[in-house]
């Protein structure tokens, strides 16, 4: 390798990780922008151009957050609300994907592109009949109004599908030489050794259920059974907004899907780059 290709490589990295830097720089100022405005006085919120260091810390807007909703109840709402999509998401759909992957029988293929197919369909042309469904069988306002119909989902289902097609067959076969069944498989072999693929599953049913607004907006009516998106729009009037509030009770929500994505984020890389794309 001659000097001017090693000079080459060395700028193409520099230039690499200088637009790198920039772009995360780019990405980071939001997030910066929504906790310096937490700790801002409500005027200088929406002050432009903005400013990043508050000229009064406000501690304040936290505790103010607690006063004037019951925001502790949206946050245990949440929970409740996201870990049980999360843990029932992730036992249905590593059954439905094992036995796709690795059952055979008739109309397995076209099962699977059926699942696959309920992807392309928005939400908002499905919401008005899955309402009126939640309401006839009595779901509204309860906690299985706001958990059954976001447990099933076509992308988990495919992705353990996917992961499963590469396990190893030898494990299987070993396993039925030795009397095991096929659900004895799965839970003693399949299921513990899936742990990379569950976690980056579980991230990302978890934050996408703890953001959810839409749906907790039109099934709940009562202040017992709204979760922390529902509450934080409450501090934006038609006429006022408390903008500090918002930002403040955005920061707290922004706390469980960090912590939780930091002390699991190897294992979605991990676990993407374990499912194959074979058919």
């Amino acid at each position: 390798m001659n000097r001017n290709t090693i000079k080459n490589l060395v700028f193409r990295k520099i230039l690499m990780r200088v637009l790198l830097i920039i772009v995360a720089i780019i990405m980071f100022f939001p997030f910066l922008w929504m906790v310096s405005g937490a700790f801002k006085p409500s005027d200088e919120v929406m002050e432009y151009p903005p400013r990043i260091i508050p000229s009064e810390v406000r501690f304040e807007n936290f505790t103010e957050l607690f006063k004037e909703v019951p925001f502790e109840r949206y946050m245990i709402n949440s929970f409740i609300v996201a870990g049980s999509i999360t843990l029932s998401s992730l036992l249905f759909h590593s059954m439905a994907g094992y036995a796709l992957a690795r059952l055979r029988f008739p109309g397995r293929r076209f099962l699977f592109i059926g699942i696959l197919s309920t992807m392309m369909i928005p939400f908002y042309s499905i919401v008005i009949p899955l309402f009126i469904i939640i309401r006839q069988v009595g779901w509204y306002d309860t906690y299985l109004g706001l958990i059954i119909p976001w447990i099933p989902h076509a992308f988990g289902i495919f992705l353990l599908r996917q992961y499963y097609i590469t396990f190893p067959k030898e494990l299987v076969d070993a396993a039925v030489i030795d009397g095991c069944s096929h659900i004895g498989v799965f839970f003693r072999i399949a299921l513990p050794l899936s742990k990379p693929i569950l976690a980056a599953l579980g991230v990302i049913f978890f934050i996408s259920n703890w953001d959810r607004f839409l749906w907790p907006l039109l099934i709940t009516s009562s202040a017992e059974m709204r979760v922390v998106p529902l509450g934080v729009v409450q501090f934006k009037g038609q006429y006022v907004a408390h903008w500090n509030l918002v930002l403040a009770g955005a920061t707290v929500a922004c706390i469980p899907t960090i912590i939780i994505f930091m002390m699991l984020q190897n294992f979605i890389v991990k676990g993407v780059k374990t499912t194959g794309i074979k058919g």
